[in-house]
């Protein structure tokens, strides 16, 4: 959330909630707020999703892959004429 504020100092910050307060107004700010919480909420809910249905790809791939590379008991035995 830090790289969101990159180069932004406490005046900056300052102003733009000043501003949003002028704009908005104090009645309204908190349900704004409220919203942006959950918005944020969701978007971090369904990122998780994505990860984990990445994840669970990954590691069957993964686990194919070794099934297909294990070694059958015959070609380890091979005879020399």
């Amino acid at each position: 959330m830090i790289w969101l504020f990159f180069d932004v100092g406490g005046g900056e910050i300052m102003l733009i909630a000043l501003v949003v307060l002028l704009f908005f107004g104090g009645k309204r700010l908190p349900e704004l707020m409220k919203g942006l919480g959950k918005g944020i909420r969701e978007f971090n809910t369904a990122k998780a999703h994505v990860e984990q249905e990445i994840r669970d790809g990954i590691k069957s791939t993964e686990d194919s892959l070794k099934v297909d590379e294990e070694p059958s008991s015959t070609s380890n035995h091979q005879q020399i004429i």
